[in-house]
């Protein structure tokens, strides 16, 4: 098997443990997931949030599509997407997503985007226009939507989730105390706020955080505690991996132990899936809770 190391070892950090390797992408299923990605002028989050899974993902035939560019207007110290003054977006977009999808017969979708805080609609309309594209041309395929946080533009948020997606998702990332260092635009309570109106809008919802960057046990209770008094039903915990030297370095590598007793107190609390391991990100395993 072909491993890939994913974190270069230094003296200031810690000791890379065993468990965090990952195969190299390779294989036919992998290539042609990376030919329809170029052929149709796609991004991925798989590629610009340098995922450890996207060679399992791909060679499976499952992708996370990114819209609104590869561009965001966020600059938070864990993401590997760049960060700047995105250009004009693609109207045409939502029509190529959908033809990827239906060529690469995915039968369960997952779509993100970058954050746009500098369009009124925060992307919105370009959100429904994917979905309902996707729901046009592939009607059997589920859809779950990664959404960035609107900044309380509930009128936004309304009309991204309106298009007949299944379950829609925004991450926590994080613990309150770790806002201001993890997610220094975004407000822990706010992202809790558009949890609970996904919630109230018939959704079924989910979240991920992110461990390994200083937060302590309790915290990471409290964090599953205020999700579930927000509405939130599945619930994804994995390692966080430093992407490059600009980012924050990793505080702590999380035991595997540690994850599994973390899944067993999350369904044990209320969470209807709880997905938790080191190598889980957002989108991983992203099917298995709707059986």
């Amino acid at each position: 098997m072909i491993e890939l190391d994913l974190i270069s070892e230094t003296p200031s950090r810690p000791r890379r443990p065993e468990w965090l390797r990952v195969k190299l992408p390779i294989g036919e299923d992998y290539r042609r997931v990376r030919h329809l990605v170029d052929e149709y002028k796609l991004h991925t989050i798989c590629q610009s949030g340098n995922c450890p899974n996207m060679g399992e993902c791909w060679g499976a035939g499952t992708a996370t599509f990114m819209i609104l560019g590869n561009v965001c207007t966020r600059s938070c110290s864990f993401c590997a997407v760049k960060t700047g003054r995105p250009n004009e977006y693609d109207t045409d977009e939502p029509r190529r997503v959908a033809e990827a999808i239906r060529l690469m017969k995915v039968k369960h979708a997952v779509i993100t985007s970058v954050n746009r805080d500098e369009l009124a609609d925060r992307g919105a309309e370009i959100w429904y226009q994917t979905v309902a594209a996707v729901k046009s041309e592939c009607p059997d395929t589920t859809i779950e939507t990664l959404i960035p946080d609107v900044k309380a533009n509930w009128t936004a948020l309304e009309r991204m989730i309106s298009a007949g997606q299944e379950v829609v998702s925004h991450n926590m990332e994080t613990v309150e105390r770790l806002y201001r260092l993890v997610r220094p635009q975004a407000k822990y309570q706010r992202s809790l706020e558009q949890i609970k109106r996904t919630r109230d809008y018939g959704k079924r919802t989910k979240s991920g955080i992110m461990l390994g960057l200083g937060e302590e046990r309790e915290e990471v209770l409290k964090s599953m505690d205020d999700l579930l008094a927000h509405g939130c039903d599945v619930l994804t915990l994995g390692q966080y991996l430093q992407p490059t030297k600009m980012h924050l370095e990793v505080a702590s590598f999380v035991h595997p132990d540690q994850f599994a007793e973390y899944k067993e107190i999350g369904l044990t609390r209320g969470f209807r899936y709880v997905e938790s391991g080191p190598m889980v990100r957002s989108s991983y395993h992203a099917e298995r809770h709707l059986a």
